[in-house]
This record gives C-alpha cells, structure tokens and sequence, in this order.
C-alpha cells in the first residue's frame, strides 16, 4: 500500500500537511468539514498544492512531520519544485 504526503491551501492562504493512502478520498473528506480534519473548520481547503508518494506509514509520518516544521517560505519552494500533482 502507498502512503502519500500532501499539502493543502486553506481558503485564508495557509498551507496544511497532511498523510493518506488515497489523496482524492481524503480531499473530499477535506471538502466534508465532518469526515475532514478540524483545521478546516472555520476556513475551507482551496487547492491541493503538493502531493508525495512515500514507500509506508513511517516514511510518510516522518516526511509530514519535517514538511511540518519548515518555514512557509520553504514550503513554497517545495510546491514550486514539484512537477505535477494528480487530478482529482
């Protein structure tokens, strides 16, 4: 089973990491305020800007958890260095 690490624009512009075995599931989940994750309780998911496929859980956790701690900036770089992301 593949993992993938994804991050998403909220509507007010801040970027939310998350992890998955289905990122088009889980972006409706998103889209749904009460399957999706709390963070977007009170603003609304407005593009998926970065999707990575990670080989398991633990590779994905940890890539979250060092998406996580970068400084928008980096972020950005990250998003912008990646070629595409799929449709949903």
């Amino acid at each position: 089973m593949s993992w993938f690490v994804y991050i998403i624009e909220g509507s007010d512009t801040n970027l939310y990491t998350g992890i998955t075995t289905d990122v088009k599931r889980r972006w409706h989940e998103h889209l749904n305020l009460k399957a999706g994750a709390k963070y977007f309780r009170g603003r609304k998911p407005k593009v998926l800007v970065f999707v990575e496929a990670c080989e398991n859980r633990s590779e994905a956790s940890k890539r979250e958890a060092y998406i996580k701690k970068l400084p928008r900036v980096e972020k950005l770089r990250l998003i912008q260095a990646q070629t595409s992301i799929p449709e949903l």
